[in-house]
C-alpha cells in the first residue's frame, strides 16, 4: 500500500486536507437545503377537466372517454384512473418508478391537446399538473380569521398571494375557502316579460356591446392615427347604462329590468378558525428551496402587511414546517452528539484518551466528508438523512478502530509510532476495504428501490454509501497520518503490555482478564465444535418459533405520534351548504373547549379524496406532545363527545406515517356489468362491519338522493319555436343563471363572469313549471311541453383503467395490525358468494405493502450475491465465505429477538431495511476474524492453535467495532433524547419513534451475531481444520493399503 505510506511522508498535506474537508463539510452543512420528510417525486400526472353544471354520466361520456382513448396509447403508464363528478373530470396516469416526469408530461399534453378537439365547446381547457408530495403537504398554512366582510378577507389574501409568490422559495400559494367572483345580474321576470325579452336576446346584445374593436388605423395628410371603438365593460354602471330594447322614443336599459352586484359564486363551503370565520393560504416549498429561510421570509412579509390590516384580523399559522424541521434538526443533532460522546467514552476505556481522539477524529471527519458529498449530489438534509447519520456513527469508526488497536499493540510490543501505524493500515488495508465494501454492498440495492416507499428510504442508502465511503478514507489515509504523529499506546499497565505481547507471539496460557477467560472457554468448547453449531442452530430456530407464536406480526410504516388530527363528519341525504355547516358546528362546539388543541380548523362542504357523504372535516393541531396526552386518546375523547349527536357520524384518523397512502384498507370491485358492483359492495361492507377490528369504514357507492330531469317534448316545444336549448337557458335562471359575458376590473388580475339570474325568491322547485317563454302566440308556460321527473342522484362515476369500479375504505382499531386484519378479511371473502363476473382485489397501502416486500426479498439476495463475490475474491474460498455469511442468518435471529424484547412489530420497512443494513454490519467482524486466522495458517500454525490465538488477538477489536454501533444506535432504541445544550432529557419524542424499530434491529441482531459468532465462527474454522485432516488421513491411507495389498 504505496498509497498510505506516502500519505504519511507527506503529513502536512494530509493535515492541509483534513481542514479543508471539515470547514468545507461545516459549510455545506450549513447552506444545503433543510427539509423535514424528503420531497419525493411521485410518478402521477393528474388532468382536470371543468364543465359547468355537467351531470356525472355525460362528463364520463364526452369528458373521461375521449380523453382515455388518447392517453391509453402513453407509453409506461403503470395505471390509469379516472373520476367524473358533477361539474367537470379528472384522469390520473401512474407511470413506472423511475419514468422521465419531463418527457411523460410532454407525452401527456400533446394528448390531452388532441383529445381537447373533441371535448363539448363549452368545456374550459384542461390543466395537466404533475403530482408532488409537497402539494398534499404544504411548508406553511396561514389562517387570516377575523369578525370582518368576506371580501375583507379575500382581498387580504389575494394581496398577500401575489407578494409570497415572488418569493424564490415558494412554488406557489393556494388560497382555500375563497369564492370566485361573479357579477351578478338579477333580472325581474315580470319585468323581462311585459318587455317581450327573452334569453337569447339579452345574451347576444351583451355580448355585442362587450368588445374592444380595433378599428386600425387612419392615414391621412394630417398625419397617422389608430382608432379603436371601446366597448369593454369596467365596471357594473357599465353594464346597468346598456340599452337592450328600443320601443318607439322610449329605450330600455338594463337598470330598468335589473339590479347589478359584484359578488361570488354561491357557497359551496364554509371555513373557520377557532370558532372565526377563516381563510387558508397554503404556501408550497419550491424543491431544494431551503425550508427555515423561506418561512422567515414569508414571516417578515406577513409583519409588514399586517401594519395595512383591520385591528380585527389575526393570522394564525396552523402548519409550520420551519417548527418542525428546527425540533427534528435538534433532537437528531443531539442524538448524534450523545451518540458520539458514548462511542468516545467507550473507547477511552479500553485504548486511552489518545487513542479515543484519533477514533474520534474520524466521526466528524466522516460525517463532514459524507455531507460534502451528498450536498455536490444534490441531495437535501432531512429526517432520513439525519438518521442515517445516527446509524453511521458506531459503524464508520470500525475501520478506524482496527487500524488504531493493531498499533496499539504495536507500540505496546516497543515499536515507533510511524511504524505501528505504517504496519497496521497496510496490514488491516484489505480487510477494511473488503469490510467496507461489504456494507456498501447492502446499500447498493437499497438506492435502486422503486416506488413511492423507495424514492421516500432513499436517502438513507445514499447518506450511508457516502459517509461510509469517508470513513474508509480516513480510516487509511487521515488516521494513520494523525496517529503518527500524535498516537500513543493505551496499555498503561503492565500487565495490560504483557497479555498483549501474549496474545500476539506468547503463551495463550498467559493471557489473563476477559480475553484469558473466553481463551480457556473456547478450548473446552472445541473439542466438539459439532455440538456448538448444533446448539447455535437449535437457539436460532427457537428464536424463530418464539416470534411466530408471541411476537406481535408486521406492520408496513412505524406508528408515530402526530402533531396534528383529523375528524372527518359524514351524513347522508341532499343537504345544503347551510344545513351541513350547522352539523359540523354542533361538533366543533363540542370540540373547542379541550386544552389539548392549541388550533381547531373547520371546513364544511365536501372533500375531492373523502367519501361522498363527507359534508365536513376538522384540523386539530396539538398543543407540543410533551404537554398533552397521546394522539389515539385525545381522539378517542373526542368520539365520546360526540357521541349523541344523531344524523351524523364521527370519524377520527391520523395522519399518514410515511408517504400519503390513503386509509390502510382499500378493496376495489370491478366488472363489465357495472350494475352488479353494488350489491358485491354491499355484501363484503356488511361483513367488514360485523368485525370490531375494522373501524371507519366508507363506500363509493352513490349516496341515495334525488336528481330532476326535465324531459322536453321535441315536436310540442317546435311548435312554439322552442329548442333545447332555450329551455336550458331559462332554467339556468332558476339555478346558477346564465353566463352572458365576462369583464376584467381594474381591481382583478382574472376575468370576472357576468351571470344573469333571477332573483333569490323567484329560485325554487315551483318557479321551473311555472317560466313562460315568448313566442310569436305570446308568452307561453314551458310546463306546456316539458316533464319534470325525479331520477336517482348519480354521484362521483370512478374509473380504473377504462371500466368503472368501486371501492371500500377502512381503518383498522387503535392497537390492531393491518397485515392481520387484510389476511383474515381474504380468507373470508372467498367464502362469500360474490357474483362471479365481479372481481376484487387489495389496493392502496396493502398493495404497496406487499411491492415492497418483493423488492426487499430481492434486495437482500442481491445484498447476499454482491457480498459473496467480494469476499471469495478476498479469500478465494467458497467455504470461508459461507462462513462469514453465516453470521447474517444468525444475525436475524438477533432482529426478531430484539422486537420481541422491545415489543414491537416487524416493521415491512424499516425493520427489513434494519436486517439488509444488518447483513452488511455484522460480516465485517468475520472478515477480519478470518483474515487474521489465514496469516497465521500461512505462518505454519496449527488450526487449533491458530483459531485460539486469533480469538485473543481479535477479541478485542470485535467488541469495540459492535459496541461502539451498539452504544451509537442506543439513544435511538430506548427513543430517549439527549438535549446537552439545554440539559434536557425526553423519552419517546416523534423524531426518535420514527427510527425506533430499524435501530432496534440493528443493534439487536449486531449484539446476538457477535456473541454467537465469538463461539460459531471458531467452531465453523475447526469442523473445516478436521474435515480436512480427515480428508488427507484417508488420502494417505489409501496408498499404505495398496502398497500392502500388492505385497
Amino acid at each position: 500500500m504505496n498509497v498510505i505510506e506516502l500519505a504519511m511522508l507527506r503529513s502536512r498535506t494530509v493535515i492541509l486536507s483534513l481542514l479543508v474537508v471539515l470547514i468545507g463539510g461545516v459549510v455545506a452543512y450549513s447552506t444545503i437545503p433543510k427539509e423535514a420528510e424528503p420531497d419525493i417525486e411521485i410518478p402521477i400526472i393528474y388532468v382536470s377537466i371543468e364543465h359547468d353544471g355537467i351531470s356525472p354520466e355525460d362528463a364520463e361520456r364526452l369528458l373521461v372517454r375521449p380523453v382515455e382513448q388518447e392517453l391509453r396509447s402513453i407509453e409506461g403508464v403503470k395505471e390509469m384512473t379516472a373520476n367524473a363528478y358533477e361539474g367537470g373530470a379528472n384522469v390520473q396516469l401512474e407511470f413506472d418508478a423511475g419514468i422521465d416526469t419531463k418527457r411523460a408530461m410532454q407525452d401527456v399534453r400533446e394528448k390531452v391537446d388532441l383529445a381537447q378537439a373533441k371535448l363539448p365547446g363549452e368545456t374550459e381547457e384542461p390543466t395537466v399538473n404533475e403530482v408532488k408530495v409537497s402539494r398534499f403537504d404544504p411548508m406553511l398554512v396561514l389562517n387570516l380569521a377575523g369578525n370582518v366582510p368576506e371580501r375583507t378577507l379575500t382581498t387580504i389574501a389575494k394581496d398577500l398571494k401575489e407578494k409570497l409568490e415572488a418569493l424564490p422559495g415558494v412554488l406557489e400559494v393556494n388560497l382555500i375557502g375563497t369564492r370566485e367572483e361573479l357579477m351578478e345580474v338579477v333580472v325581474d321576470p315580470l319585468a323581462m316579460e311585459s318587455y317581450g325579452l327573452d334569453q337569447a336576446q339579452i345574451i347576444s346584445f351583451v355580448s355585442r356591446n362587450n368588445r374592444l374593436v380595433a378599428a386600425g388605423a387612419l392615414h391621412s395628410e394630417e398625419g397617422r392615427f389608430p382608432v379603436k371603438v371601446p366597448g369593454v365593460f369596467e365596471s357594473a354602471e357599465d353594464v346597468l347604462d346598456l340599452p337592450i330594447k328600443a320601443v318607439g322614443e322610449r329605450v330600455v336599459h338594463f337598470k330598468d329590468i335589473a339590479q347589478v352586484r359584484r359578488t361570488y359564486k354561491d357557497a359551496e363551503s364554509v371555513a373557520r378558525l377557532n370558532g372565526k370565520p377563516a381563510l387558508a393560504i397554503e404556501v408550497v416549498q419550491r424543491s431544494r428551496a431551503n425550508i427555515i429561510d423561506t418561512i422567515d421570509e414569508v414571516n417578515a412579509i406577513v409583519d409588514e402587511e399586517r401594519a395595512f390590516w383591520p385591528p380585527e384580523i389575526e393570522i394564525i399559522a396552523s402548519r409550520d414546517k420551519s417548527d418542525d424541521v428546527n425540533d427534528m434538526l435538534s433532537e437528531l443533532q443531539n442524538n448524534v452528539l450523545a451518540a458520539v460522546l458514548l462511542v468516545f467514552i467507550v473507547i477511552i476505556g479500553i485504548l486511552g484518551i489518545r487513542s479515543a481522539l484519533l477514533v474520534g477524529v474520524a466521526i466528524p471527519g466522516s460525517f463532514l466528508m459524507g455531507i460534502l458529498l451528498i450536498g455536490s449530489f444534490g441531495v437535501t438534509i432531512n429526517m432520513v438523512v439525519l438518521f442515517a447519520l445516527i446509524m453511521a456513527v458506531g459503524m464508520l469508526v470500525d475501520g478506524a478502530i482496527v487500524v488504531t488497536e493493531m498499533a496499539d499493540r504495536r507500540m505496546a510490543e516497543g515499536d515507533s509510532r510511524h511504524d505501528s501505524y505504517s504496519r497496521a493500515a497496510t496490514r488491516m488495508a484489505w480487510p477494511i476495504i473488503a469490510s467496507t465494501c461489504t456494507t456498501l454492498a447492502a446499500f447498493v440495492p437499497l438506492a435502486l428501490w422503486p416506488g413511492t416507499s423507495g424514492e421516500f428510504m432513499k436517502y438513507l442508502p445514499i447518506t450511508m454509501i457516502a459517509v461510509l465511503s469517508a470513513s474508509l478514507v480516513m480510516a487509511l489515509l487521515f488516521v494513520p497520518t494523525l496517529g503518527s504523529i500524535f498516537g500513543r499506546t493505551g496499555a498503561n499497565t503492565e500487565e495490560a503490555r504483557r497479555n498483549l505481547a501474549a496474545a500476539e507471539t506468547g503463551n495463550l496460557d498467559d493471557v489473563t482478564g476477559f480475553t484469558g477467560s473466553y481463551i480457556q472457554f473456547l478450548k473446552r468448547r472445541l473439542q466438539k465444535p459439532s455440538l456448538n453449531v448444533a446448539g447455535v442452530s437449535a437457539l436460532l430456530v427457537a428464536v424463530y418459533a418464539a416470534f411466530f407464536i408471541f411476537g406481535k406480526g408486521i406492520e408496513y410504516f412505524p406508528d408515530v405520534e402526530q402533531p396534528f388530527g383529523m375528524v372527518d363528519i359524514r351524513a347522508r341525504g341532499d343537504l345544503s351548504t347551510e344545513e351541513r355547516d350547522r352539523l359540523v358546528r354542533q361538533v366543533e362546539d363540542r370540540i373547542l373547549g379541550m386544552p389539548e388543541i392549541k388550533y381547531l380548523y373547520a371546513k364544511t362542504g365536501s372533500s375531492d379524496q373523502g367519501a361522498e357523504d363527507q359534508i365536513g372535516s376538522l384540523t386539530l393541531n396539538y398543543v407540543d406532545w410533551e404537554a398533552r396526552r397521546p394522539a389515539d386518546e385525545i381522539l378517542a375523547d373526542i368520539q365520546e363527545r360526540t357521541n349523541d349527536l344523531v344524523g351524523i357520524r364521527i370519524e377520527t384518523r391520523k395522519p399518514d406515517s410515511g408517504p400519503p397512502m390513503g386509509k390502510p384498507i382499500r378493496i376495489e370491485f370491478s366488472s363489465r356489468f357495472p350494475e352488479h358492483l353494488s350489491d358485491a359492495v354491499a355484501r363484503v361492507r356488511a361483513l367488514m362491519e360485523l368485525d370490531a377490528d375494522i373501524v371507519n369504514i366508507e363506500d363509493s357507492r352513490p349516496l341515495p338522493g334525488i336528481e330532476w330531469q326535465i324531459k322536453v317534448d321535441r315536436a310540442e316545444a317546435a311548435r312554439f319555436g322552442a329548442d333545447i336549448s332555450l329551455v336550458g337557458a331559462m332554467v339556468q335562471l332558476v339555478t346558477n343563471g346564465i353566463k352572458i359575458g365576462e369583464y376584467r376590473p381594474d381591481d382583478s388580475d382574472d376575468e370576472i363572469d357576468i351571470r344573469v339570474r333571477y332573483p333569490e325568491s323567484s329560485r325554487s322547485l315551483a318557479q321551473i313549471d311555472e317560466l313562460r317563454i315568448p313566442t310569436g302566440q305570446g308568452l307561453v308556460p314551458i310546463s306546456t311541453f316539458i316533464e319534470r321527473m325525479p331520477a336517482q342522484k348519480v354521484g362521483t362515476i370512478r374509473r380504473t383503467d377504462m371500466r368503472r369500479t368501486l371501492a371500500i375504505d377502512a381503518d383498522v382499531a387503535a392497537g390492531v395490525l393491518v397485515d392481520d386484519v387484510v389476511r383474515q378479511l381474504n380468507a373470508t371473502l372467498s367464502d362469500l358468494d360474490i357474483d362471479p363476473r365481479v372481481s376484487f382485489s387489495f389496493r392502496g397501502s396493502t398493495e404497496d405493502q406487499q411491492e415492497d416486500m418483493d423488492f426487499l426479498a430481492r434486495a437482500m439476495m442481491m445484498a447476499l450475491a454482491i457480498m459473496a463475490i467480494i469476499l471469495v475474491t478476498q479469500f478465494n474460498s467458497i467455504y470461508q465465505a459461507g462462513l462469514i455469511l453465516t453470521a447474517v442468518l444468525f444475525s436475524t435471529g438477533g432482529v426478531l429477538l430484539g422486537h420481541l424484547i422491545m415489543g414491537k412489530p416487524f416493521g415491512v420497512i424499516m425493520s427489513s431495511v434494519g436486517v439488509i443494513t444488518l447483513a452488511g454490519i455484522v460480516v465485517n467482524n468475520n472478515i477480519v476474524f478470518i483474515d487474521t486466522y489465514n496469516v497465521l495458517r500461512s505462518r505454519g500454525e496449527q488450526p487449533f492453535d491458530a483459531i485460539l490465538r486469533t480469538c485473543a488477538i481479535r477479541l478485542r477489536p470485535v467488541l469495540l467495532t459492535t459496541v461502539t454501533t451498539i452504544v451509537g444506535l442506543l439513544p435511538m432504541v430506548l427513543g430517549v433524547n439527549i438535549n446537552l445544550i439545554d440539559r434536557d432529557v425526553s423519552i419517546g419524542a416523534p423524531s426518535s419513534q420514527w427510527w425506533t424499530q430499524l435501530a432496534s434491529s440493528v443493534a439487536g441482531g449486531l449484539a446476538f451475531a457477535t456473541i454467537l459468532t465469538l463461539l460459531l465462527t471458531p467452531s465453523l474454522l475447526m469442523i473445516q481444520a478436521n474435515v480436512i485432516r480427515r480428508w488427507k488421513e484417508r488420502r494417505t491411507l489409501r496408498p499404505a493399503t495398496s502398497a500392502q495389498g500388492t505385497s
